[in-house]
């Protein structure tokens, strides 16, 4: 056998091929060790099913009928999605709600917190702002395109109520993903509707495996284009209920964004009247209407 091997004739340009690869063969192989999923945490992960989810949204939010709150309002205006962001002084809010749509947001000066800014109120399809410094009062549908070159006057309420507030999804039009590697570890449950023969993508609603907290919802167009995100962080108690004290809500198509660190809240206080959201057109102010 050996006598055989030394008869084969090996090419002169091969035979120093291998001679130079072979003391280099380490170089090309490298070992590396995966980390277990989502280490960086270094905290056991939980597990739920897609009905435990499910379950724990209705749980989060179904006791809230109404909330008095007070929060940091900061604004941004810009493309979301890459490019020049402009970010506007904080300004303090006060924000009520009350089931089942109705929802008002004052926006009070940064300085002088006894000034408004903006003052807007929804309820079921129609929508109403009043901006005092411009003697501008708009009302419409909620779902009117956006008309003013100024995106932040483009600003609805229904963007906060549908942040705020979520439904528990349907269990039979809600699929469940695992998304945990080395880097993240979320559970996310897709919100999907028929239309005829298709389905849509309505929402997403992502859960931190560390604590099973919501820490993310978006919302989709039928085209798939996303219409809104939120991140939610730094969960607290409020009247025994938890909720997020750190609210970011990103409008990509609106081109705004507006994060919200709450300063107090109050669930369920019986001063949340429905004569709360009845936003009446000031005197003398220019009115405009969108449909």
């Amino acid at each position: 056998m050996a006598r055989a091997f030394r008869n084969l004739a090996v090419p002169p340009c091969l035979a120093m091929l291998c001679l130079a690869i072979l003391p280099l063969c380490g170089c090309f192989v490298q070992r590396r060790v995966v980390p277990p999923p989502a280490h960086v945490q270094n905290r056991p992960l939980l597990t739920a099913t897609k009905e435990e989810l499910i379950e724990r949204v209705r749980k989060t939010f179904d006791p809230i009928q109404s909330f008095s709150m007070r929060a940091d309002m900061a604004p941004s205006v810009g493309s979301l999605l890459g490019g020049e962001i402009t970010d506007y002084a904080t300004i303090r809010g006060d924000l009520l709600f009350r089931r089942p749509d109705q929802i008002r947001v004052i926006g009070l000066d940064p300085v002088i917190h006894s000034t408004t800014v903006f003052d807007m109120a929804s309820t079921g399809a129609d929508f109403r702002v009043s901006i005092p410094s411009k003697s501008r009062f708009i009302e419409g549908d909620n779902n009117a395109p956006p008309s003013s070159k100024s995106k932040l006057e483009n600003l609805r309420p229904v963007a906060f109520l549908n942040s705020l507030i979520m439904v528990a999804p349907d269990p039979e039009s809600t699929l469940f993903e695992d998304d945990t590697d080395e880097s993240k570890a979320v559970y996310i449950l897709f919100v999907v509707r028929r239309d005829g023969a298709a389905l849509q993508l309505v929402r997403s609603i992502y859960f931190d495996r560390y604590s099973l907290e919501i820490n993310r919802q978006k919302t989709f167009d039928p085209s798939g284009e996303i219409l809104s995100e939120t991140k939610y962080s730094n969960w607290k108690p409020y009247n025994g209920l938890s909720f997020p004290s750190l609210i970011d809500i990103r409008r990509p198509r609106d081109g705004y964004e507006v994060t919200l660190t709450l300063i107090d809240m109050n669930i369920n206080p019986a001063e949340v009247t429905p004569d709360k959201f009845v936003l009446e057109q000031p005197p003398g102010t220019q009115v405009t209407r969108l449909k």
